[in-house]
């Protein structure tokens, strides 16, 4: 791992090398010459330097994609060739899988564990989808009439992948194998902090061969690129992940044009834990839920609903255990929880502590940035905790993305679905109980797409993933997420061919 550190840093660390982006099958760069530095979150150095794309990148971006779908024939490609591309992409990023990691941790903030965990998960995600793509998908019907009735499913066009800077690698890489498996062209935006590993993942696209337009990368903001593909007539797609108030915007902008959409937004999860829970397993998946990347995860569990008996035996094992975390550089070994991802989320973050302590909840650990020595120059924020809140404050309605938990209580069954349920998201939740019949109740009632028993945080790339009410539309991973890419046909075969005799009079005499 150390000769891998060394040869990414040397790579980066050259500024006068501007990384570019991938348009029609070439390396280019921004049609405005701009360019943007690229921060290591753990100690404020700049890292690298990328060029800075514009709507009219996005354009280019957009036209390449369209030629090679309508006229360069991807939209004909044999699903058996989508899927060979995708199994050489898959083992370019295994062989490199280390260097990848590094690179979101370099570039994210992430342990360089959780970071080579998103690399194994796009590696499987690129053969999940491989597989996919050669699989039966229509169907034929049995009508009353001489008629041979069918559906298949088509490629939906080009594809505009918007993904957020929290998984840079891995929320990048499952909309675009699914997308390419599906038979589309994509035009892809990463967050404009963390493009790093999406940009060689590119290079990955480049050396396997995929056709000029297929896979085309934009860097740039959102107000510029991110709306371009949006209101952008010729893309007959956008999947998004990001916060709740940016994917209303683009649900907006993406009405002028009927423009499809799928969207993975904010969370407040709720983690539900009974007194009859197994205890030691509990308070280590509250933890897990809530401080894993940094508290930086949609479907993080920032809401922990105690039962009101468990309160006074769970909460200082809690901040006793939660104080104990080892915070620092990711790419340090033993590191538990590293920095958030710029100094603007930093401060963000802090101000919702603020927030927290004015609305009357009790700081019971944390709530500082680290500022001691070398942390001075990175973002990091301890783990904190807040108890005696309320269902209206800001703290535990509106999601904070960052290492931050609220802990609310309940005394019965009924209270605890009520409090799990009173948000307006409905991303992710989870019921911790030795009850399996109560748990299940539970959890049937909760209004939110992903759920656990007795665990937090475990995805897989079969399953979909998507949430309720305002954490979004649509779905990603599995099946459910390859037909978001796909069109529904109907087709009707005429098995008697002779005239419908419909227009009586129009017969010859």
């Amino acid at each position: 791992m150390t000769l891998v550190i060394n040869e990414v840093e040397s790579a980066l660390v050259n500024n006068e090398i501007t990384q570019k982006m991938y348009i029609n099958g070439e390396w280019v760069l921004s049609e405005g010459n701009k360019s943007r530095e690229i921060i290591n979150p753990a100690n404020g150095k700049i890292i690298g330097t990328v060029t800075e794309g514009s709507a009219e990148d996005a354009k280019k971006a957009i036209e390449a994609a369209r030629k090679a779908f309508y006229e360069n024939g991807w939209m004909n490609s044999k699903a058996r060739d989508r899927a060979e591309l995708l199994l050489k992409i898959s083992n370019k990023l295994e062989e490199r899988k280390e260097e990848f990691a590094y690179l979101d941790t370099l570039n994210n903030g992430k342990t360089l564990r959780e970071s080579l965990g998103d690399v194994e998960d796009a590696v499987n995600q690129l053969r999940y989808y491989a597989g996919l793509a050669t699989k039966p998908h229509g169907q034929t019907y049995d009508v009353p009439d001489d008629i041979q009735a069918m559906v298949v499913r088509e490629a939906i066009g080009v594809v505009g992948i918007i993904v957020p800077w929290n998984y840079p690698l891995v929320m990048a890489n499952q909309k675009i194998a699914a997308a390419l498996a599906a038979g589309c062209t994509v035009v892809v935006k990463p967050a404009q902090q963390t493009p790093l590993s999406v940009i060689r993942l590119f290079e990955l696209i480049d050396e396997v061969g995929l056709p000029p337009g297929v896979a085309n990368l934009v860097l740039g903001p959102g107000r510029t690129v991110g709306s371009e593909l949006v209101s952008n007539p010729d893309v007959d797609k956008i999947s998004f992940t990001g916060g709740t108030d940016t994917g209303i915007r683009l649900m907006k902008s993406a009405a002028d044009t009927v423009k499809k959409i799928s969207l993975e937004l904010g969370g407040k999860s709720p983690n539900i834990v009974f007194a009859d829970a197994d205890f030691e397993t509990a308070v280590d998946y509250a933890l897990f839920a809530i401080f894993a990347n940094q508290g930086q995860v949609c479907s993080a569990g920032s809401r922990l609903l105690l039962e009101e008996s468990l309160y006074e035996k769970f909460v200082p094992e809690l901040v006793k255990r939660a104080k104990m975390i080892k915070v620092g550089p990711g790419w340090v070994d033993g590191i538990e929880m590293g920095p958030l991802v710029s100094e603007d989320h930093m401060n963000t973050v802090l101000d919702y502590i603020e927030i927290g302590k004015n609305e009357g909840a009790t700081l019971l650990c944390g709530g500082n940035r680290i500022v001691e020595g070398e942390f001075g120059k990175g973002y990091f924020v301890e783990p904190t905790i807040f108890g005696d809140t309320t269902p209206n404050m800001r703290i535990v309605q509106e999601e904070i993305f960052g290492p931050v938990l609220a802990i609310q209580t309940f005394k019965t069954e009924e209270e605890a679905i009520e409090l799990a349920n009173g948000t307006a998201f409905g991303l992710a939740g989870a019921v911790f109980s030795t009850d399996g019949a109560k748990a299940q109740r539970v959890i049937r009632q909760l209004r939110a797409g992903i759920t656990w028993i007795n665990t937090y945080h475990p995805t897989f790339n079969e399953a979909p993933w998507g949430g309720y009410k305002q954490s979004g539309i649509g779905r990603d991973l599995g099946t459910y997420g390859f037909e978001e890419y796909l069109e529904t046909k109907q087709i009707n075969i005429n098995l008697k061919v002779e005239p419908s005799g419909f227009f009586e009079g129009n017969k010859n005499n």
